[in-house]
């Protein structure tokens, strides 16, 4: 009988958590249809079939790490009819993965009764997906089945689970003495990101500078764009971006890696930018960003902050970036020393938009101020470029009418 094995998912991926199954031995399966979810280091996949049969095992339970090439299931031909051979990913259907999250297709299932085949639907979805999340509910007492998933289909994410368990703390007071300690595995995303910045530090001699900038003329701005399209905003971190991207112009040296005894200055500026997901920081990337418009940049930021955040972000646009934009001043923060994201050789960081007095033509007034830091591989650069760059950026954030109207 042919065996479906785990295909090869791009981007380096040799191996994948298995989430759920979305299919029974004994079910009977058309081409195309997903067979079992898994999670990569990048993404949450469904595994479509690409051939059609009837299951007779399914190789790996929940929770359990498979690689690239490991069988996933046994098929048998419909009909009685077995054609012997393994079937990898590509043959039989052109539509290896079909996306991500995607619930097309779960909404029936075909299952072999006598001699015939019958349609039914498909059970409902479990409310809870994800391994770890149902394992941090059981080790904290959590009941799924009394949460409210606030995920796609209503599917109980990890956030639901830590907001129950802080509704619980804040009315049973927690135990002084003998509090048991929460063991998380470090695998998937989060493994992924742990190995990154793990490289980044070990590899990159790092250096960081940081300026204050008077960012009032650049919410003005913001506004007025705005008010003429409102239904396609311009976020400050398109903004920033944006200056971001002209900033490489000047200063290719920070768009660059080091590959051996070379220093590799790319051509092209693919831009990532930090976003936060409820399974973890991820950093999506906009390619050619230096040949889009403000507004096409905006449009490309905001697209992939809307993808990664539901999960269905492919992982090809979560690498190949080459340099990054963070703005955690999100979190209320006015600075950081960020990690750069290796093998990139800078991150451009944005602290938090807030009034402070400020010195303009000898007066102490209010204005609207930013930090913004840049850490950078000083084995590309010295101070002087990081801070050339730098400074280009904060003098484009306190003349933004006059740096937009010139990129």
């Amino acid at each position: 009988m042919p065996e479906f094995l785990l295909p090869d998912l791009g981007e380096g991926l040799t191996e994948a958590e298995v989430v759920r199954w979305l299919v029974e031995v004994g079910d009977e399966i058309v081409v195309d249809q997903p067979v079992v979810e898994v999670e990569t280091a990048k993404a949450s996949v469904e595994v479509p079939s690409p051939f059609a049969g009837v299951i007779t095992a399914r190789h790996g339970e929940p929770g359990q790490t498979l690689a690239v090439g490991a069988p996933l299931i046994t098929v048998a031909a419909a009909g009685g009819f077995t054609e012997p051979g393994v079937v990898t990913a590509g043959e039989g259907s052109g539509n290896v993965l079909i996306g991500y999250g995607t619930p097309e297709r779960r909404s029936s299932r075909r299952r072999r009764s006598g001699a015939t085949t019958a349609v039914v639907d498909a059970p409902a979805a479990p409310v809870v997906i994800s391994p770890l999340v149902r394992k941090i509910a059981r080790d904290n007492g959590i009941d799924l089945t009394h949460l409210t998933g606030t995920g796609p289909q209503g599917i109980i994410r990890r956030a639901d689970v830590e907001l129950a368990m802080t509704e619980r703390a804040a009315v049973v007071p927690a135990p002084r003495d003998g509090a048991q300690d929460r063991r998380i595995p470090l695998r998937g995303l989060r493994k992924a990101i742990a190995d990154k910045l793990t490289t980044s530090r070990r590899e990159i001699p790092e250096a960081t500078v940081w300026v204050d900038a008077d960012a009032t003329g650049l919410l003005a701005a913001r506004a007025a764009i705005n008010e003429r399209d409102p239904d396609h905003p311009v976020s400050l971190l398109s903004l920033f971006a944006r200056f971001a991207v002209a900033g490489l112009r000047r200063y290719p040296e920070l768009n660059a890696r080091v590959e051996g005894d070379e220093i590799v200055v790319l051509g092209a500026v693919h831009l990532g930018f930090a976003a936060q997901t409820d399974r973890g920081l991820v950093v999506p990337v906009v390619r050619d960003a230096g040949r889009l418009s403000t507004r096409a940049l905006a449009e490309g930021i905001a697209a992939r902050t809307a993808a990664a955040r539901d999960g269905s972000l492919p992982p090809a646009e979560l690498t190949g970036g080459t340099f990054t934009v963070n703005n955690y001043g999100v979190f209320g923060v006015d600075g950081s020393a960020a990690i750069i994201n290796h093998p990139e050789a800078a991150i451009l960081g944005i602290g938090r938009i807030i009034e402070r007095p400020w010195v303009v033509a000898g007066e102490v007034v209010p204005r609207t101020i930013c930090q913004l830091t840049l850490t950078f591989d000083h084995r590309v650069c010295d101070g002087a470029t990081a801070g050339g760059f730098l400074r280009f950026v904060a003098d484009c954030t306190e003349s933004p009418l006059s740096a937009l109207g010139e990129l």
